[in-house]
C-alpha cells in the first residue's frame, strides 16, 4: 500500500517513468492481511492530513479506476474513560475543524444509538468520526495500482530487487533477477524488508518487525438482521479495535505487557521467499484484552472464532512511518515503516511524491523524516522504544509524558549530576535534555491545561529574569565549516549574509529553490577561514547533509559535524556578567563583548567559544566548551553563581520565555510549507549580497502576494494555552491555525503563533482560537515581542 500509494501519486503529479518493482504479487507482504481500518481520529496534525487524504481517496478510487475497493465509509467511536482522554479528545475535535473532517464528541446514550450493541458503563465520551471507515486492503491497493498504470506508470512483478548500486554519475543501478534498471530515485517501500533493502546500500532503517493479530467470529445473528453497519469502535480499555466484517466480528487487540518479534528466530527479518506469510495465532497472550471487549459487546460472547489473523507489521521507535530522504544519501528515499499502512499509504505517497519533484510538500514532514534519527537509534533502542510503542499503541501520550524505553542514549557527562538535583529530562534526538527540575520531589500531574509544574516553571523563569540561570543545552547540532571558500559557500548557501568580521554572529536560514524554509542557524564566525555552526538538535542529519551535498566542485569547503565534541552551558539574567567574571579574565563589558559576538575565551581553565545571544531574551552567553570537561565548568559557575542566587532552569522555562520574545521555533513557525515571506523573517534574508539558494523564488512571491502570514497573538486563555493545530475563527469561520504557544511568566500572558490569510494579520485584529473545545478570544499583537521589544535586557 505505502508503494502503490506513492507510485499512484507520482504518476499523478506528471512522473510516470516511473516502475515499482514487487518480488512477489502486489499485497503479499503486511497489506493483503490488514484489517483495513482508515481513521480519522489521529493526535499528529501531519498525521491527521495524511489520513485525511486517505480518506477522501479511497472512496472515489473505485469510480477512478473501475477495480472494487469495498470501502465501508460506517466511521468511527474511539470510547473514553478518563478525563484526560476526555481533554485529548476536545484538542483533536480543534485539529478536526481546520483539516475539514466531521468529528463530533458524544455522549454515553448517543453512543449506544449509534452502536445499539455496546456496553458503555466507564464510558464518558466518544469521539465519532464520520468521514472514517474501513476498506478491503488488497482490492484498494489494486485500485491504486491500476489508477498509476492507467497515467503511463509501470509495476514489475514476481522480480526481487537483488541489489543497489550508486554510480558514479550519482544515478543507481537497481539489479533485479530480470534485468537491471538504472534510474535517478530510489524509493525503500519494502515494508518488514525495508531494513535489508537499505543495507544494500550500506544504510539502514529503524524497523521492528512485530506480530498482531485480529480474530474473526462467526456469524452474529444481531448482524445478520441488520442492515445498518456499526461503526469501528477504538477502546482503549481493551486495547482493541472491533467492528463488523459482513456478518460476523472482527476483534483487533494490542497486547499490553508482551510484542512478539516478527521471525525473531532470523533477527526479526523475514526470509526472501517469505510470501502471504502468517503466523500461528495465540490466544492466550490477549485472553484478558479480548474478556474485556466481550464486556463491551456482550452480543459477541457466546460467538464461535472462525479465523485468526496473525501478520507482520512494522513499527518505527515513534509509531511514525519513515517518509523523506534516507540520511547520507543524495536520492534515496523511505516510505516505510508505517504500522497503520492501509490508512497512511496514500496520503504518505501524496506529500512524499511533493517532496520528490517540487523539493517539498505541503504539509510539515518533520514527524516523518527518517532523518528524525540517528546513529544512536541502534538495535536495542529501536528494539525497546518499537516493543513500547506496539503495548502503548491504545495508551493516550498526553503532553508531557516522558516514555523512558531504550533510554537514556546520548548523555552530557552532567546527566547523573543533574538527575540528582532534580532534574527531569526530555529526549531530543537521542541527547537527555533537561526540561524542569523538581524542587520537591513532586511528579508532573500530566494534563492538556496548566498542571502542578507550573508555578516551577515560573520560578525558573523568575530565577532567569531576576538574577541568573543555568542550563546545560549540549544537544545543539554543531559543524564546523572552514577552507578558503567557506564564507562564499556559506553566502551562497543560506539566506543571509555571513558576518565580515571575525566573532561576529549570525541568524541564517537554509532555503530550498521554491524558497521554503530548510533549518535555521546560529552561524558564528571563529576566523578567517573557519564558521561554526548550530542547528536543531532533531536536524542535526539532514544539516549535514544539506551543508556537504551544497558545495560544488573546485570549492574549499570542509565540513565536520562536531556536535559529540563540543558541550554548551547558557548562563543568561542580569547577573550573568557578574557570575563569569568571577571565573575568567576576559573583558565582558559591553565595549569589548557585545551582544551578537563572540570570543574564544577560557572559563575556569576551561577554554571555550563564548557566544553572546540565547533563547531566552536576557543578558548572558553560551559557552561551548570540550565535551569532557563540562563537569568543572559546571561545577565552578555553580560555585561562583551560589551568593547571586543561581538556579538550573531546563526547557519547560526556555519555550516560556522564548515565546515572549516572539522567537520562531523550527519544525513548527519554521518548515519545509514556509517561506521567510510568510514566516515574516525578512531581516535575516539579504539580497544586496547577490545569489543564494531560494532568491529567485522569493522574488517571485514578494511580487505575486502570499495566501499566508504568521501572527503573534495575546490569547485570553483560561487554564490551557495553545499547544499547536488549533483553529482560528474570524467572524465563526476557521481562517487559520496555531503553530505554538505558552505561557510567558514574565509577561504574565498566553501567548501563541498561528498563520491566517494576510487580511486577518493586522495589528490589533481580533480573532477566536478554539482551545479544547472553548473559543478564546486572542489579538494580533505584530512583530514586536512581548517582552522587551527593543532587546534592552540582551545589549546590557
Amino acid at each position: 500500500m505505502m508503494g502503490v500509494g506513492l507510485l499512484y501519486h507520482l504518476a499523478e503529479e506528471g512522473w510516470t517513468d516511473c516502475v515499482l518493482i514487487e518480488k512477489g504479487e502486489l499485497t503479499s507482504g503486511s497489506t493483503w492481511h490488514a484489517a483495513g481500518q482508515c481513521p480519522s481520529f489521529i493526535g499528529d496534525y501531519t498525521m491527521a492530513m495524511i489520513h485525511h487524504h486517505s480518506n477522501t481517496l479511497y472512496p472515489r478510487l473505485e469510480e477512478l479506476t473501475g477495480q472494487y475497493t469495498s470501502w465501508h465509509g460506517c466511521g468511527g467511536i474511539r470510547l473514553a474513560t478518563t478525563k484526560a482522554e476526555l481533554e485529548w479528545f476536545k484538542h483533536v475535535a480543534d485539529i478536526a475543524k481546520h483539516i475539514g473532517y466531521r468529528m463530533d464528541i458524544i455522549g454515553p446514550d448517543e453512543i449506544r444509538r449509534i452502536n445499539p450493541f455496546v456496553d458503555t458503563t466507564g464510558v464518558i465520551a466518544g469521539a465519532w468520526t464520520l468521514d472514517d471507515g474501513h476498506v478491503d486492503p488488497a482490492g484498494t491497493c489494486n485500485a491504486m495500482a491500476k489508477g498509476a498504470t492507467n497515467m503511463g506508470a509501470t509495476i514489475l512483478r514476481r522480480n526481487r530487487v537483488l541489489d543497489i548500486n550508486l554510480l558514479d554519475n550519482g544515478e543507481w543501478e537497481v539489479v533485479t533477477e530480470n534485468g537491471t534498471i538504472t534510474c535517478e530515485h530510489v524509493v525503500n517501500a519494502a515494508g518488514c524488508y525495508a531494513r535489508r533493502v537499505s543495507q544494500m546500500v550500506g544504510s539502514d532503517v529503524p524497523i521492528w518487525n512485530t506480530e498482531h493479530q485480529y480474530f474473526i467470529t462467526e456469524p452474529i445473528e444481531e448482524f445478520i438482521s441488520r442492515d445498518e453497519e456499526i461503526p469501528v469502535m477504538r477502546d482503549p480499555s481493551a486495547s482493541s479495535y472491533y467492528r463488523q466484517e459482513q456478518t460476523s466480528a472482527l476483534i483487533g487487540i494490542y497486547e499490553t505487557d508482551i510484542a512478539i518479534q516478527a521471525w525473531s528466530e532470523r533477527g526479526g527479518q523475514p526470509e526472501w521467499s517469505s510470501e502471504s506469510e502468517l503466523f500461528e495465532g495465540d490466544f492466550d497472550r490477549v485472553y484478558n484484552q479480548f474478556e474485556r471487549v466481550l464486556e463491551r459487546m456482550p452480543i459477541w460472547a457466546d460467538a464461535g472464532i472462525k479465523s485468526v489473523v496473525n501478520g507482520a507489521i512494522p513499527h518505527t521507535p515513534d509509531d511514525n512511518p519513515l517518509v523523506g530522504p534516507a540520511g547520507g544519501l543524495r536520492n534515496f528515499w523511505l516510505c516505510c515503516g508505517a504500522s497503520i499502512g492501509i490508512a497512511q499509504g496514500a496520503g504518505c505517497g501524496k506529500f512524499l511524491a511533493q517532496w520528490m519533484i517540487h523539493g517539498a510538500a505541503d504539509v510539515n514532514m518533520t514527524s516523518l523524516d527518517p532523518r528524525r534519527f540517528g546513529a544512536y537509534a541502534d538495535d536495542d533502542y529501536i528494539a525497546a522504544k518499537a516493543f513500547d510503542a506496539y503495548i502503548q499503541m491504545y495508551a493516550l501520550h498526553i503532553p508531557g509524558e516522558e516514555r523512558e524505553a531504550g533510554r537514556p542514549q546520548r548523555m552530557s557527562p552532567i546527566y547523573e549530576k543533574l538527575v540528582a538535583k532534580g532534574c527531569v529530562h526530555t529526549e531530543a534526538f537521542g541527547w537527555e535534555r533537561p526540561k524542569w527540575f523538581s524542587p520537591d520531589g513532586r511528579k508532573e500531574e500530566l494534563s492538556y491545561c496548566r498542571n502542578n509544574v507550573f508555578e516551577v516553571v515560573a520560578e525558573e523563569c523568575r530565577a532567569v529574569h531576576e538574577r541568573v540561570g543555568v542550563l546545560e543545552l549540549s544537544s545543539f547540532a554543531k559543524f564546523d565549516v572552514t577552507g578558503r571558500d567557506a564564507e562564499s559557500f556559506l553566502n551562497r548557501v543560506f539566506a543571509n549574509r555571513m558576518a565580515t568580521r571575525n566573532g561576529g554572529i549570525k541568524l541564517a536560514h537554509l532555503l530550498n529553490d521554491a524558497g521554503r524554509i530548510q533549518t535555521e542557524a546560529t552561524i558564528t564566525r571563529i576566523s578567517d577561514e573557519r564558521f561554526y555552526i548550530l542547528t536543531g538538535a532533531a536536524w542535526e542529519v539532514k544539516d549535514f547533509d544539506a551543508l556537504v551535498y551544497s558545495v560544488r566542485a573546485g570549492e574549499e569547503v570542509s565540513i565536520e559535524n562536531v556536535t559529540d565534541l563540543w558541550g554548551n552551558l547558557i548562563v543568561a539574567g542580569p547577573r550573568a556578567r557578574d557570575l563569569l567574571s568571577k571565573i575568567t579574565d576576559a573583558d565582558l563589558c559591553n565595549d569589548s563583548f557585545p551582544w551578537l559576538t563572540a570570543q574564544e575565551i577560557e572559563i575556569a581553565r576551561v577554554p571555550c567559544r563564548a557566544l553572546r545571544v540565547n533563547y531566552v531574551g536576557e543578558l548572558g552567553w553560551e559557552l561551548h566548551h570540550p565535551m569532557k570537561q563540562m563537569p568543572e565548568l559546571y561545577d565552578a559557575i555553580w560555585e561562583a553563581g551560589r551568593e547571586l542566587g543561581l538556579a538550573d532552569f531546563g526547557a519547560y522555562a526556555v519555550n516560556s520565555m522564548r515565546i515572549e520574545k516572539a522567537y520562531r521555533g523550527i519544525g513548527a513557525e519554521m518548515t519545509n510549507e514556509i517561506t521567510p515571506v510568510e514566516a515574516g523573517l525578512h531581516r535575516f534574508v539579504n539580497t544586496k549580497k547577490g545569489d543564494f539558494v531560494g532568491r529567485d523564488a522569493l522574488d517571485r512571491i514578494e511580487r505575486e502576494g502570499i495566501t499566508q502570514r504568521l501572527v503573534y497573538l495575546e490569547v485570553d486563555a483560561s487554564n490551557a494555552d495553545c499547544l499547536g493545530g488549533e483553529p482560528i475563527y474570524f467572524d465563526g469561520e476557521v481562517v487559520g491555525v496555531t503553530t505554538s504557544g505558552g505561557f510567558g511568566h514574565r509577561t504574565q500572558k498566553s501567548l501563541a503563533f498561528g498563520y491566517v490569510a494576510p487580511r486577518f494579520g493586522e495589528v490589533g485584529t481580533k480573532i477566536d482560537i478554539e482551545i479544547l473545545g472553548e473559543r478564546r478570544g486572542a489579538t494580533v499583537l505584530g512583530q514586536d515581542p512581548a517582552f522587551d521589544p527593543k532587546n534592552e535586557r540582551l545589549r546590557a
